[in-house]
């Protein structure tokens, strides 16, 4: 067992207590996190006259040959170290000798964790951006190419009023831009240095925390150092930003999959993103969808997990926080997963335009449009609302749409309606009459697209 604090112990911690408490076999995972933190304290160290610059350079080439070692893979990082730190600290101290002694000098395993995990989250919400930036211009992309492509808009699964795919995609547009936001201000309220703050009440060696805090990228100091080291807000901020991002991702998979069915047959999902059935020849599966659908339990759980850990916990470390780990990796692992495939999904899939519009003419789509006519013609609305439900009974009845009524069946249910019915309810006209900003007419769309283009191109 490869520990750092034995001096105060006079016997062997009992195996089963040092794998509870041991976190290596995860906290591994931000291994460059712990280097890069070592070798800017260790600048620092040097330049407040603690280290001497030979002990500087001496411990910089050290750390920076492990670093090298491990990323090669000529160096295992392995569960005799009961921490990423005790790895690190007694492998360089191996390799350098009593210069590695004074690595830890000024600082504690708690305000090093603290960096690391601020560090490897930071890392994440850069890389999470991305692909919410993939997947908001393949939508782009999509609103720019269906702007004329018609289709039913639903309420309750009910089929409402006609809209565009490209005003559909644009709500999703929405939701991930709000997304992307969100990432960007846990950012910046996330991005201060916590090294320095010792175990919780920092040290009194004259540390340079500004020169820390700028050597690894951070807008400064944290400025309390029991919140420094007690602090996980920046965690749940980031799981709940993920829960949310997975919730967008879940509504829309569950679209997607209504689409792909048989009853629907709005789009067609690509074979590299589709799965068959063992014993049905016929079938082909969006598990892509399902499997989005379904992770997002697991995101939620992870944001649960953390709540709850954190809710009881007085100032300032508590080893309970340790658990702040595993679950964390492991929904930015789901939630990056689900992204790339999601984003590629929708890129190859096969949107059938004829299916769409014919679905919107034939729900009775335009019956609100109806009922506006006749408002327009002197008919009070509510006397308007009855006639058309007259209309759609009659239609339910015939099997036919309002666009396949002659003009003798109009008249026959209410004589105001003239030759200009089938113009007024033509799905074109029923979606272009809606230019408000925010509407799904083309000239309201095109303003969307231009403030989208821009959005994009700022960030």
């Amino acid at each position: 067992m490869a520990q750092l604090w034995g001096g105060r112990f006079t016997k062997e911690t009992d195996q089963l207590v040092y794998n509870f408490n041991a976190s290596i076999t995860f906290d591994q995972k931000f291994y460059r996190e712990d280097m890069e933190g070592s070798m800017a304290h260790v600048k620092m160290l040097a330049a407040v006259g603690i280290l001497t610059e030979r002990e500087r350079d001496e411990i910089l080439a050290g750390i920076e040959g492990i670093l090298a070692d491990v990323e090669s893979g000529a160096l295992e990082i392995t569960s005799e170290y009961e921490d990423i730190h005790s790895f690190v600290e007694a492998t360089l101290i191996d390799r350098i000798g009593d210069a590695g002694k004074k690595l830890h000098t000024g600082r504690s395993r708690n305000d090093q964790v603290a960096l690391d995990m601020r560090l490897y989250t930071r890392k994440e919400i850069e890389n999470l951006k991305g692909l919410v930036k993939d997947l908001l211009l393949v939508l782009h992309r999509l609103m720019k190419e269906h702007i004329d492509t018609y289709m039913p808009g639903f309420t309750h699964l009910q089929k409402a009023q006609p809209i565009t795919l490209a005003h559909h995609f644009g709500a999703y547009m929405e939701m991930f831009k709000r997304d992307y936001d969100r990432l960007c201000d846990i950012h910046n309220r996330m991005n201060y240095c916590p090294l320095g703050s010792g175990a919780l009440a920092g040290t009194t060696y004259p540390l340079d925390r500004n020169m820390t805090a700028q050597l690894l990228g951070f807008n400064g100091p944290t400025l309390n150092s029991m919140d420094s080291v007690s602090d996980r807000d920046y965690v749940i901020e980031l799981l709940s930003a993920m829960s949310t991002i997975m919730m967008h991702l879940s509504r829309f998979s569950e679209e997607i999959i209504i689409w792909n069915s048989n009853e629907y047959r709005f789009v067609e999902l690509d074979d590299a993103y589709s799965t068959g059935s063992s014993i049905m020849p016929q079938k082909k599966n969006p598990d892509i969808a399902e499997l989005v659908r379904g992770k997002t339990g697991r995101v939620y759980g992870a944001l649960m997990q953390i709540l709850t850990t954190m809710k009881g916990i007085p100032l300032a470390y508590n080893k309970d926080m340790q658990e702040d780990k595993e679950f964390t990796f492991d929904a930015i692992d789901t939630v990056k997963g689900c992204l790339a495939l999601f984003t590629g999904m929708i890129d190859t899939m096969t949107v059938n335009k004829d299916v769409m519009e014919s679905s919107a003419k034939n729900g009775f789509t335009n019956a609100t449009d109806a009922a506006d006519y006749l408002v327009n013609h002197g008919v009070p609305f509510r006397d308007a609302h009855g006639i058309v439900g007259q209309l759609v009974l009659y239609c339910i009845d015939k099997n036919i749409s309002l666009d396949d009524m002659t003009l003798e069946e109009y008249k026959a249910i209410s004589p105001v309606f003239e030759e200009d019915i089938y113009d007024a309810i033509s799905l074109k006209t029923c979606v272009e009459k809606r230019e408000t900003i925010g509407a799904p007419s083309k000239a309201a769309m095109e303003q969307v697209i231009a403030i989208n283009e821009k959005y994009i191109n700022e960030i």
